[in-house]
């Protein structure tokens, strides 16, 4: 796990991971076929993008007071098997595989801020977790509503 000294590393660190976020959204995009799926993850590509403006204001403008707002979590993640992008996959592997990402995006900032000591770089952290468990979480509303409930 990586060290950091400053909050300004933890800022870098944290818009490095969001525009891996970015990168991963518009590739999975470009892999579909679905017109519709094909704009959701575009959509949250653009999310993404905003995340990581709203970091680099934080780091601009040495902003740390962030929100400790609580986030439901529906689980369905935890229940489904998970999958790899292909052109040719179904709207519900592609809302398993965006569900796993965010997922992981909230697990690694959940760890990252229960490892320091800092209260602006845990600040920082838990606030990223939260951003990450209402991606999620739109995810799997959107799993319940247009795949469970077909079934």
């Amino acid at each position: 796990m990586e060290k950091f000294k400053t909050i300004d590393e933890v800022l870098d660190f944290a818009m490095k991971s969001e525009q891996e976020a970015v990168d991963f959204y518009n590739h999975l995009a470009t892999t579909m076929k679905n017109q519709e799926m094909r704009e959701t993850f575009l959509q949250f590509a653009k999310e993404e993008v905003g995340h990581k403006a709203r970091l680099q204001k934080i780091k601009d403008e040495r902003l740390f007071d962030l929100s400790d707002e609580k986030v439901q979590d529906l689980q369905i993640s935890d229940y489904v098997v998970s999958t790899k992008p292909s052109p040719d996959m179904k709207y519900a592997d592609a809302l398993v595989l965006a569900m796993k990402k965010e997922k992981a995006a909230f697990k690694l900032y959940t760890n990252l801020a229960s490892r320091t000591e800092n209260p602006e770089i845990k600040a920082v952290f838990q606030n990223l977790a939260v951003e990450e468990s209402k991606h999620k979480l739109r995810f799997e509303l959107e799993y319940d509503e247009h795949v469970m409930r077909e079934n």
